[in-house]
């Protein structure tokens, strides 16, 4: 919305600044982070007043995990609320990409809050029907996916554009739309098993936004696309502006979800962000490099499938525990350990996935 006030500059004004994708990126990350401050103890209040007795816990978790009782869910509510806001406020609402992020965002938000609302109003941890999330979600995924390959460069659409070796595209026809609803899904249900312990989900989500964001803005500028050479993929330069407003919202957030948490994200947030960062890998043609930054969601999402099918087959677990923090959890390892590791290993995946860029 700002971004209209350059209409108003000569060129030599400090109204030309709103030109620049990184000040407004830098006002959307400060502009999400007050507004987490602001207004997150109001929310955690109103939702532990709405909610009683708060997220229901496992009956077979970790046993640390009963004094976290009565802690209220949907803080999600909370970064969505500085993401979208901050958005509107310093993005370029006439850019397509930013308006099929938030869709995907706020689409998941809503199939989030309506699971959120089901475990809390009836006090049981099933809420919806995972084969209705799965549907609404691919749906989802599936307008996404459309929404992107229309605004993708011809030589870019319904391709796979693989990191390190150049120019190397793999033409998937009809295929690409399947396989990035399987990103968006995949991203979102990845992230939303991770989050299980307090501060574990959203410190990785906010190091694979800004990732993402360096990536989107370097192919949306054809000076940078042409340097590193990949694929220049225009008006992605955008989504940084709205990745910086998912690290602004995330900080927010933490300052009240770090040990122990005055709430949780719940799958109000963690759906949402897990879907963001999907679709910005779709819009970006770096579907494969989020496999890299987020590595620790593919992890996490891997020790479930793992633990499921090998107990299926033989009856017996791989783990002590599914998703694999609850392994560690198990084995003795303290809550913060878990949490900070995790972040190292997600820091470490981003590096990599960033170093993509130049190894060519």
């Amino acid at each position: 919305m700002l971004y209209w006030l350059t209409g108003l500059s000569d060129g030599g004004d400090l109204f030309n600044l709103f030109r620049y994708i990184t000040f407004r990126a830098g006002g959307a990350f400060f502009t999400a982070l007050i507004f987490g401050f602001l207004f997150g103890k109001p929310l955690i209040n109103v939702l532990r007043r709405k909610q009683g007795k708060g997220q229901p816990i496992r009956d077979d978790g970790p046993e640390g995990h009963f004094v976290k009782a009565g802690t209220p869910t949907m803080g999600g509510l909370l970064i969505i609320g500085a993401l979208v806001t901050s958005t509107l406020l310093w993005a370029r609402l006439d850019n397509p990409f930013v308006w099929m992020v938030l869709f995907v965002t706020i689409a998941y938000a809503l199939i989030g809050f309506a699971d959120d609302y089901a475990k809390v109003s009836k006090q049981n941890t099933k809420g919806v029907s995972s084969k209705v999330r799965l549907l609404l979600g691919f749906v989802i995924a599936g307008v996404a996916a459309a929404w992107a390959t229309l605004y993708h460069p011809d030589m870019l659409a319904n391709q796979l554009a693989f990191p390190v070796f150049k120019d190397a595209l793999f033409d998937l026809g009809l295929f690409f739309i399947p396989f990035a609803m399987f990103v968006v899904v995949g991203a979102a249900n990845a992230v939303n098993l991770t989050d299980g312990l307090d501060g574990l989900a959203i410190m990785p989500v906010m190091i694979a936004a800004t990732t993402l964001g360096i990536i989107a803005y370097l192919v949306g500028r054809v000076d940078a696309s042409e340097y590193l050479d990949v694929h220049y993929v225009p008006g992605t330069g955008e989504i940084l502006v709205f990745t910086a407003g998912i690290v602004g919202g995330g900080m927010g957030f933490l300052w009240y979800n770090a040990p122990p948490a005055a709430v949780f994200m719940g799958d109000t947030g963690s759906l949402a962000l897990g879907g963001a960062l999907g679709a910005i890998a779709v819009a970006t043609k770096h579907e494969i490099v989020l496999g890299i930054v987020g590595g620790l969601f593919v992890v996490e999402a891997l020790s479930v499938i793992i633990q499921v099918l090998y107990f299926k087959r033989t009856g017996k677990r791989v783990f002590l525990m599914a998703p694999i923090h609850h392994h560690y959890e198990k084995k003795g390892w303290a809550e913060p350990q878990i949490v900070i590791r995790f972040w190292i290993i997600s820091l470490i995946l981003a590096i990599i996935g960033l170093a993509t860029l130049k190894l060519r």
